[in-house]
């Protein structure tokens, strides 16, 4: 009996230890099932004022290897041409007609505190904390931040654990409380503080959620305060010569055909000057994604992290003999770099179908697991496009531009003979901006067109319109040349688009489509050759 009992008992040993490993083996499974459960961190790189067009892209060797080559370029990337209206986009997901910020101003409802009550309460980082991310801001934010009448420096969005945020005079809101800057480089430089703080982030992080980091560097933006070890680069490099450069606004808008052509040899240097400026200002950049991306490698998450990288706007310099800025409705102010990488994306895609600002927002959303259709948004999601085997979804064959124009009350003193209502005026007596440079583009870009049509609200009802297949570079404005046919459709898309809201209206509702047109690339003569009962608008 006592054998038969100790045999007993040594089962029930046994047993427990063959439980025990299963229990231990079960709680590693359900670890690595939540480890490889928890959803994607994203990482979103947003410079100011990067042109595509006139080579921004060409100082960026890196972050072109570890982010466009590692990932998807896109090649059609569109936005709002100045910074508060693209961001607040780029924040929220709409057009500016519905996040109602129409400028850089105060007055234009730029980090106001109607902005602030509305679409920043609405504003993609809300759903991602309540989705447990932990989130992260530093750099930019938008242009009227800081200031009293916009909340002072107390005030920080909801949404953000983590809040750096830089305004005017380089002061940062650190999680709402001011922190004053000099300007010792190894302290102060802020795209490398911006990084700096950044790795600190993911170094305290807790790995059982995902983050999200927006990093904003101040590069290529004025003054172009490059880093000492850069300050010799690129000594021999000018502005582009090429296309619209110093040539006349023939046929454009009236701000368009102010500005003296040829221009003059001071405007040249100036702005031969900030081109290569800008580009020594964007090394700094190269070297923040590149540490970046070594820290997530290093900490196991590279595999795991969706890397945006792209511009709040493009730039120009010296394009039809306007010296430097942007507002402008042209390619090189529209158009911005955007490149990812991450999971499900294959490597070293060009993607050619357009993407706008307003398609940041519920991207990540949807990397992030939100119901896109609980989220009032304009645009659409593109992480189908990037990795259709986790998505299925459909091409934009038209989009919406639109801009309000700034302007001051009063004459500029350097431009006494334009009057008052201008801006951005420069000792030459060229004026970048005004009241009345104020438009909205339809554009259609797919295969078959490449169109813009274009409508001033001034005094001329001003139209120009774009063959951008023939005329890459807009030297012709052929409204005169079109059938007038196809400029009352143009118009009439173009009004549905300026009242449109949300993903589910015309927005984003390509049904609706503009009807099928050819185009003779010779004569600029555009004739429809099929309408549907649809195009009768």
């Amino acid at each position: 009996m006592a054998g038969l009992r100790s045999g007993a008992a040594a089962g029930r040993r046994r047993l427990r230890g063959h439980l025990a490993l299963l229990i231990s083996a079960l709680l590693t499974w359900c670890v690595r099932c939540a480890e490889s459960a928890k959803a994607s961190n994203v990482v979103l790189i947003l410079a100011d004022d990067q042109d595509v067009q006139l080579g921004g892209m060409t100082p960026m060797k890196k972050t072109k290897a570890l982010v466009g080559d590692a990932g998807a370029t896109f090649v059609n990337a569109v936005i709002t041409p100045l910074c508060c209206p693209s961001r607040s986009s780029i924040l929220t997901g709409r057009y500016p007609h519905n996040h109602e910020v129409r400028n850089n101003s105060l007055s234009g409802n730029c980090s106001s505190p109607l902005w602030q009550k509305g679409p920043e309460a609405e504003a993609f980082p809300i759903y991602l904390s309540k989705n447990k991310y932990q989130t992260f801001f530093a750099g930019k934010y938008l242009n009227q931040y800081g200031k009293k009448d916009a909340g002072d420096v107390d005030h920080v969005p909801p949404g953000w654990d983590q809040w750096h945020l830089q305004y005017y005079n380089y002061t940062l809101s650190v999680n709402g409380k001011e922190e004053k800057h000099g300007d010792s480089y190894e302290k102060d430089y802020l795209t490398d503080l911006i990084l700096n703080r950044s790795l600190h982030f993911l170094d305290d992080r807790s790995p059982q959620h995902p983050f999200f980091l927006l990093l904003s560097p101040p590069a290529p933006h004025s003054p172009w305060t490059a880093a000492p070890q850069y300050q010799k680069e690129f000594s021999n490099v000018k502005a582009p010569r090429d296309g619209s450069f110093n040539k006349p606004g023939k046929d454009k808008h009236w701000l368009l055909r102010q500005p003296v052509n040829p221009m003059s040899n001071t405007s040249l240097t100036f702005l031969d000057n900030a081109y290569r400026k800008r580009w020594q200002t964007l090394l700094s950049v190269d070297d923040m994604v590149e540490i970046l991306v070594k820290k997530l490698e290093s900490i196991k998450e590279l595999d795991n992290t969706y890397i945006f990288y792209m511009s709040d706007n493009g730039y120009h310099t010296g394009q039809f003999s306007l010296p430097i800025d942007k507002r402008q409705l042209y390619e090189f102010d529209i158009r911005i770099p955007l490149m990812v990488r991450g999971p499900g994306i294959k490597p070293n895609q060009t993607l050619q179908a357009p993407v706008l600002n307003i398609d940041l927002a519920p991207t990540i959303l949807d990397i992030s697991g939100v119901n896109l259709s609980l989220v009032n948004v304009d645009g659409q999601s593109f992480l189908s496009q990037m990795a259709p085997s986790l998505r299925n979804g459909t091409a934009r064959p038209l989009f919406l531009i639109e801009y309000n124009g700034e302007g001051q009350p009063t004459t500029d003193p350097a431009c006494p003979k334009l009057g008052p209502g201008l801006s951005q005026c420069f000792p030459d007596c060229v004026c970048e901006d005004a009241y009345n440079n104020t438009y909205a583009c339809v554009r259609t870009l797919d295969r078959q067109q490449n169109l813009q049509y274009c409508e001033f609200a001034d005094s001329e009802s001003f139209v120009e319109v774009y063959n951008l297949t023939s005329d890459p570079h807009q030297l012709e404005n052929i409204v005169k040349k079109v059938d007038p046919a196809i400029l009352q459709v143009m118009n009439q898309r173009l009004i549905k688009l300026q009242s449109c809201v949300g993903d589910n209206s015309t927005c984003a509702d390509w049904t609706m489509c503009l009807c099928v047109c050819t185009v003779n690339l010779l004569s600029f003569k555009v004739s429809v050759v099929q309408k549907h009962s649809i195009c009768q608008m």
